[in-house]
């Protein structure tokens, strides 16, 4: 069971890291999608500085739980504007990334008790 929550947690950290240094990168797709519903480009880009922080802070076990939050919080955000977009495949993504990074969550809450 180790082994999975270590896959797990290294697919989120990439894909947290990853889909925010889209943003700071301003790619079309993600500079598309955003303006088309509300955000500037500045906002993305702080958007992407955040979703980059909270993969690199669930590196750390000290700091995994809130690092998880972070980047629970930007997916679910992100999850809300897919839906409103009508892009369901993507949404379910989205929403079983977010259900993981709960996982990841609760497993840090029991190892770093606050």
């Amino acid at each position: 069971m180790k082994r999975v929550s270590t896959v797990i947690l290294v697919i989120l950290v990439l894909l947290a890291v990853s889909s925010g240094t889209t943003k700071l990168l301003l790619m079309e797709q993600d500079v598309n999608f955003f303006i088309r519903n509300g955000f500037t480009r500045s906002m993305l880009m702080t958007f992407g500085f955040v979703q980059v922080l909270g993969g690199l802070l669930m590196v750390f076990a000290k700091t995994r739980f809130v690092g998880a939050a972070i980047v629970a919080i930007t997916f679910l955000v992100s999850f809300v504007m897919l839906i409103f977009d009508g892009n369901l495949p993507v949404s379910i993504v989205t929403a079983v990334a977010i259900l993981l990074l709960g996982v990841v969550m609760k497993q840090s809450w029991r190892t770093n008790p606050k």
